[in-house]
This record gives C-alpha cells, structure tokens and sequence, in this order.
C-alpha cells in the first residue's frame, strides 16, 4: 500500500472527485479525514466507505472559503492526529457560467473564494507543520481555462489559472523543506459540474454545451484515474517532483521513474510559461 500510515486530509471529499480519491486512498491504507460543507453527506461517504478504510476515516463540515474555519478545523486535525502527511485540495465550484458582462460579482467572488482562496487557506494551515517536521505533500486541483482561454467561464478558469501559478510559487519556497506541492488537470469528468454546464445552456456557449450534452450521453474522463495520479503524487513515486502540472489524461505519468522526473525537474515542461 502506498499511502500506508499517512493522513491525509481531502477538501470535496463527500462527491464527485474527491469521494473517488477518499476511496483510492483508503484501499492504499491512509487514514483520511473529509472536508465538505454538508456534514450529510460527509456521513453517508464515511458509512458507504468504513468497511474498506485500513486506517481511520472521519469528516468535518466546513466552507474551505472561510478562513478562520479552516484554521479551527486543522487545528483540531493536528490535534487528534498529531500532523497532516498529504493535503488534496480538491474542493471547487463552476459558477457563474456566461459571459462576463453578465456575471453577478458576488457569484464572482464566491468562486474566486473557495477555488483560489480556499487552496490557499487550507496550505497556509497545514504547511508550517509540514515544514518543521521537514516531510508533506500537497496536490492542488487545476481545471479548464487554466492553460487556455475559456470564454463564459471567467470566475473558474481565473481561479484555476491562479492555483497553478500558486502552486509553483510554493514548490520554490518550499525547497529544500522535503514539502513537495503539485497541481493536476483531472480531465473533462461528468461530476455535478457537468450538471451545472447542462442547467447553464446557452450561457455556457455553443461548444461547451455541446460537449457537455456529449459527455453526458458518451461518458466522460475516468475518475478512477484522476484518483490514482493523486495517488502517485502524493507517494514516494513522485519523489523529487513538485511545481508542476500533470495531466491525468494526457500526461505518461504512469511510466515515470526517477531518470523521467529528474528530466521533467531539469526544465520548464509541465508548468506555466509565456510561449515566445
């Protein structure tokens, strides 16, 4: 088991995504705490999940774009378990989908809050431990519109676009530290943000509706997969790699080795760069 031992703290645990990685992580045999906002549902995963967990597996109910919330949460955390080994900050949401000229600020903000902000306070809790016990990993979630334009969806791909940049910036500080921070781009995967794009219709724009009604019908990327690349990054796999952005769909991450991530470390691939 990879994740044997560890405890790992993940934010959208309670669907979606996230509620994948809780599974994965728990068959690899971390212990896993759960953040979500509905303590419902937080339940019902903790239930469905007990009798595959090797270690503990609880959840506490919180707004990661509460600030102070999330400082008494991990407070508590370290408490009961002494320290956080792996933080995957997969909590997100979509909206406001249209065009920006329609867009309600306060919806603007509140995706900016949660997507950008909320990654940074959750980091900002957990790394000062994680550096004076000179050992933690962090995956960070990216997600469309982070590497390019994507009209109709301001708020998120903005948010998205600062969480990579974000994450570079701490992988520079943090070296030297063992404290390694990596993002993922999970891929198109039909969760409640597919949902929200099919309900969006025309605001979201002709080719994002189509390819929503696309997926919806075909499928879309794997879950399983994206819950596995988090997985690697955040095992002694993906030893020395921190600062970049892996692709769970397009990326060969699977058949890296060290010779591989020394190679990815020595240059600018996997990270945001002007292109010249």
């Amino acid at each position: 088991m990879k994740l044997k031992n560890k405890i790992a703290v993940i934010t959208g645990g309670s669907r979606g995504i996230g509620k994948k990685i809780v599974e994965v992580f728990l068959r690899e045999g971390a212990t896993v705490i759960i953040l979500a906002r509905k303590k419902r549902e937080i339940n019902k995963v903790v239930r469905e999940f007990l009798p595959i967990a090797q270690g503990a597996l609880i959840g506490f109910a919180v707004d990661v774009g509460d600030y102070k919330a999330v400082c008494a949460v991990v407070s508590k955390i370290e408490k009961k378990f002494g320290r956080v080994d792996v933080l995957v900050n997969c909590a997100g949401i979509q909206n406001p989908i249209a065009p920006f000229a329609m867009n309600k600020m306060g919806e603007w903000e509140k995706n900016i809050k949660i997507n950008l902000l909320g990654t940074a306070y959750m980091c900002r809790t957990v790394i000062p431990n994680m550096i004076k016990r000179k050992s933690g990993t962090i995956v960070n979630f990216s997600g469309g519109g982070a590497t390019s334009s994507r009209p109709n969806f301001s708020a998120y791909a903005t948010a998205k676009a600062g969480v990579v940049r974000f994450t570079e910036v701490l992988s520079d500080e943090l070296k030297g530290k063992n404290v390694r921070v990596n993002v993922i781009a999970p891929g198109a995967i039909n969760t409640k943000m597919l949902e929200e794009v099919l309900r969006a219709g025309k605001r979201a724009g002709n080719a994002e509706f189509g390819a929503a009604k696309k997926r919806e019908k075909e499928g879309g990327a794997s879950a399983r997969e994206a819950a596995e690349l988090v997985v690697f990054l955040s095992s002694e796999d993906s030893v020395n790699l921190s600062g970049r952005l892996v692709s769970a769909v397009w990326d060969d991450w699977k058949h890296w080795n060290k010779k591989d991530i020394k190679k990815i470390m020595s240059g600018e691939s996997l990270t945001l760069r002007r292109v010249k």
